[in-house]
């Protein structure tokens, strides 16, 4: 995967503005669709943990899998007693052989399906993880607006290269690709997984530096994005789309 060798950037990140926008929304959008607790979580590509650590002081059982030992160790300190959580340092591609088909009630993949040139052995592998009424949170790229970010910021010539595809270089400085909604919809069809919801993630405030302080007006901030990201037409222009998926239901009749 390609994101090994960016930790050191991205642990840089962790508590600006726009991991806060992130991370608050995913875990609102979440909640909603997540089975009673407790249940059982697998959280592919976990990172610090900021999703694992709040889904078990829910009390939920936790699975938090990534490749980065010190993104894992991250995670662990942050383990208070009484939460249930396990972590295992692996890559995404192992998930086949490390866990029995439908171990979990919910499978969260935020941040990951973007370094995979081809993302279908990984969708493979989340939807088999899924217990039967189980979902799986899947947050991506949006390619739909890829062009924005780099409109909104005066890179006219990434902006004009956006158009033409979905490749783009994010602000690790990674390569990576972009899914567009329609698309990964009918890659997800054909993995046996249906889209029940999507939203967008981080509409108003993608483009702001990365060392952008907390805002004194944070709660309404978020409020607006968390509106935004529920709502036509702006949900389609965020820079992340978050889909809520579940086992498809087939008819034998």
């Amino acid at each position: 995967m390609r994101f090994s060798g960016a930790e050191d950037k991205w642990r840089a990140k962790l508590g600006k503005l726009r991991d806060v926008i992130r991370q608050d929304l995913v875990t609102r959008q979440l909640a909603e669709h997540l089975p009673k607790a407790p249940c059982h979580v697998l959280d592919v590509g976990s990172g610090q943990g900021t999703q694992a650590l709040r889904m078990a002081a829910r009390g939920h059982h936790v699975v938090a899998l990534d490749a980065s030992r010190d993104l894992l160790r991250l995670l662990e300190a942050g383990i208070q007693p009484g939460m249930a959580v396990r972590t295992v340092q692996a890559e995404a591609e192992r998930l086949g052989e490390l866990f029995e088909p439908g171990s979990f009630d919910a499978v969260l993949c935020h941040g990951v399906l973007m370094y995979f040139d081809d993302p279908d052995p990984l969708l493979a592998d989340l939807a088999r993880l899924l217990a039967p009424g189980g979902i799986l949170s899947l947050l991506v790229r949006n390619g739909d607006a890829l062009a924005l970010r780099p409109g909104l910021m005066g890179d006219w010539t990434g902006a004009l290269q956006a158009f033409e595809g979905t490749g783009y270089v994010n602000r690790l400085g990674v390569a990576a690709r972009a899914d567009r909604l329609g698309e990964l919809t009918r890659r997800l069809a054909v993995h046996g997984l249906e889209v029940q919801e999507w939203y967008g993630v981080r509409v108003f405030c993608d483009a702001v530096p990365d060392d952008t302080p907390i805002p004194d007006d944070l709660d309404d901030l978020l409020a607006a994005e968390e509106r935004a990201g529920r709502t036509d037409p702006y949900r389609g222009v965020a820079a992340l789309t978050h889909l809520i998926c579940g086992k498809a239901y087939i008819s034998h009749t």
